[in-house]
């Protein structure tokens, strides 16, 4: 049985998605980084860099970076539904989809969500978020345009992780503007959030990212450590 340590406001839901959809055994371990639980010496014990969501393998290796844990776990169970085998002709731009995503995409989020991580006077945190916001969506504008040659998803008619990968980071930007500029990118959206697997989860992402607006509009200075 796999491990999963995760929680509100964390990616643990990208994996727990992949593995509910996989059928797999796991337990989930919730770590409440509001409370900051991730940087206790239990959790420091468990991933020294603090980061969540971490996988536990039934073998007892830890592991974690959530594209890693996706690639791996699809890999390891032939999720072939989910991801292309290595020797499949679209697996390179699987790879391409996915790792995109991950420093492209996500790293960028990061600052959006922790603006405070990356400035040294509480004022200038509405700014970087801003700028965060507008790089991600002119990266999404080259991904719009991908989709738009050749969707409606990032395999053309096959759905794969990278899909829901690109969904959950969606969810968590700005819904509205999206509809507005980027129609292809929307549309994969939407048809992925009709899937009835992702479905639970991306609505419970949204209102995670509704509820994490406020609670940095309450809370300038940084919400999480």
């Amino acid at each position: 049985m796999y491990i999963l340590y995760g929680g509100d406001y964390t990616r643990a839901a990208l994996v727990q998605w992949l593995l509910d959809e996989g059928k797999l055994d796991y337990e989930l371990k919730k770590v409440d980084i509001i409370k900051n639980e991730h940087r206790t010496a239990e959790f420091l014990a468990i991933n020294p860099a603090g980061l969540v969501p971490v996988l536990v393998t039934p073998e007892g290796d830890t592991l974690h970076e959530v594209a890693a844990l996706l690639v791996y776990l699809a890999d390891r169970h032939q999720l072939t539904n989910l991801a292309p085998a290595p020797d499949d002709p679209l697996r390179g731009r699987f790879l391409s989809a996915v790792f995109h995503i991950a420093s492209d995409i996500q790293a960028e989020m990061k600052r959006f969500h922790f603006p405070h991580r990356f400035s040294l006077r509480t004022e200038d945190n509405g700014r970087i978020q801003e700028m965060a916001k507008d790089l991600v969506l002119s990266r999404l504008e080259v991904v719009d345009a991908r989709l738009a040659k050749g969707g409606p998803y990032t395999l053309g008619d096959r759905f794969s992780l990278a899909d829901f990968y690109l969904s959950f980071w969606i969810a968590l930007l700005d819904r509205h503007t999206v509809r507005q500029r980027l129609r292809s990118v929307a549309r994969l959206y939407d048809l992925v959030r009709n899937r009835p697997g992702a479905s639970r989860y991306l609505v419970e992402t949204e209102k995670m990212a509704d509820d994490y607006a406020e609670l940095m509009r309450r809370n300038p200075c940084g919400v999480i450590a």
